[in-house]
């Protein structure tokens, strides 16, 4: 369900669950937690479930693809075979280098996330990055657009620089030489 369904969509059905069905959560806007804490949670809560939900998805399927490949391995064998409890197994040995793949995963949903921003603004009316982009291209104002592109760009890169340096706090196999 989180990898198949359009995003906006997910977006229109919360709306419809929880603020005209139910009457729960605000369904638009923004307010800023210095003027009520609790009305920006609220208004918090449909944006991040509808932007998180692929990521969480794809995340979840890959930690259990990279988990069952991992769990064959000779050393988790190995590691079983010499006594230990499979708590020490599973957290040592296996979901050391079963998220390396993981990691590689979610540094690439950064990207996906930046990009769904637009849709999420759009449906929930919530000012932001998303909405100035499409409104500086709507206007055709340029240099507003590079600049809203630069700052992705520059989050993108630098969340990449991350991941790639957390491969060697996962896996002590892997060294980084100058």
């Amino acid at each position: 369900f989180g990898g198949g369904t359009p995003t906006f969509w997910v977006g229109v059905m919360l709306i419809y669950v929880f603020s005209v069905w139910r009457g729960w959560l605000p369904s638009h806007g923004f307010t800023w937690p210095t003027q009520s804490l609790l009305m920006s949670f609220k208004q918090l809560i449909m944006p991040v479930v509808c932007l998180a939900l692929f990521p969480i998805a794809a995340t979840a399927r890959q930690t259990r693809s990279a988990m069952l490949e991992v769990i064959g391995q000779d050393y988790v064998r190995t590691a079983r075979a010499k006594g230990l409890s499979e708590t020490v197994v599973i957290l040592k040995h296996a979901l050391r280098n079963g998220l390396i793949p993981v990691v590689t995963l979610a540094g690439m949903n950064v990207a996906l996330i930046f990009g769904g921003q637009v849709l999420v603004e759009t449906v929930f009316s919530v000012p932001g990055m998303g909405a100035v982009a499409v409104n500086a291209l709507l206007e055709r104002d340029y240099a507003i657009v590079q600049g809203v592109v630069l700052v992705v760009a520059t989050a993108v890169v630098l969340t990449n620089l991350l991941v790639d340096l957390s491969y060697v706090l996962l896996d002590p196999r892997i060294k980084y030489r100058a």
